[in-house]
């Protein structure tokens, strides 16, 4: 793929989180570089759909060449705030929507194409052939150049996939939520080479003091020193060597945890190390 192997989440860039400057987030797309992440993750409705175009500014203050870098956009979720007019949350993938989220998303990140553009959540009302033509007419037009989806089911992407070529699902995918390696997502995702990537690869080891998250820390605490690494970069080390290629994308905007996390890349877990990590995941030994 052409995407980094690790992935920049920009969610919190902006007024979701840390509210960077325009010079801040121009700093924080060259660290970015200088630590092989060249793939930036967006979504519409990120900063309550302000957030694309705070990065646009700081992608042009950057000096960074368009063809360096690989932008990722979401579209479909119809977000409660003072920017929208609407009653409730919900989606829309209607053809129309589709074409103008897309274009809305291409001037605000100063931008005349997307590498890929997700669909952000599925929809009981989505019709695939609507998706299909929409998703055709922008590729046409060389305003997107993949398409996948995001948190999609095997079944939703079967529907999806039989009208236009997924090339992408981002799941929900960690040491402490790992069910798309058991209830066939992944399985499913290779067998149609759909390439995973993962928010949230961190889980909930860092947020949460439970049972859980005790043993994985206390199994990981066993591992530091034979392999050199921290316990974030061996979490991350942990997901890459699944077989699906699973790209992380990492939320951090902080200049040491990113270079942290490009160093889980040199990691290779033997393999019942792997296991043993699962394992203090699960609290039991697998079937």
């Amino acid at each position: 793929m052409k995407y980094s192997r690790l992935i920049a989440g920009t969610m919190t860039w902006g007024s979701w989180g840390k509210q960077l400057s325009k010079h801040d987030m121009a700093d924080l797309m060259h660290h970015c570089l200088a630590n092989n992440i060249t793939t930036f993750d967006h979504a519409d409705i990120y900063g309550a759909y302000t957030t694309e175009a705070d990065f646009g500014k700081a992608f042009l203050e950057s000096g960074i060449k368009r063809e360096d870098i690989q932008l990722i956009s979401k579209c479909g979720i119809q977000y409660l705030c003072e920017n929208r007019d609407n009653k409730v949350k919900h989606y829309d993938y209607s053809k129309d929507y589709i074409i103008w989220s897309v274009e809305q998303s291409l001037k605000n990140l100063e931008t005349e194409y997307l590498d890929l553009l997700l669909l952000h959540r599925p929809s009981p009302l989505m019709v695939a052939e609507d998706i299909a033509e929409a998703i055709t007419i922008l590729k046409k037009d060389g305003k997107i150049k993949d398409f996948g989806v995001s948190n999609f089911t095997p079944s939703q992407m079967e529907m999806i996939g039989l009208r236009i070529d997924i090339d992408v699902n981002q799941i929900e995918f960690s040491l402490t939520q790992h069910t798309a390696m058991h209830n066939g997502t992944l399985d499913y995702m290779s067998t149609c080479g759909i390439k995973p990537m993962a928010w949230s690869p961190l889980g909930s080891v860092f947020k949460e003091d439970t049972e859980q998250t005790r043993r994985i820390h206390r199994q990981l605490g066993e591992l530091i020193e034979k392999y050199n690494a921290t316990e974030d970069q061996l979490l991350l080390a942990w997901l890459m060597m699944h077989p699906a290629g699973i790209r992380p994308v990492i939320g951090t905007t902080n200049f040491d945890r990113i270079a942290n996390a490009n160093r889980a890349l040199d990691i290779e877990l033997e393999l019942e190390d792997w296991f043993l990590i699962l394992v203090a995941s699960q609290g039991h030994k697998v079937p």
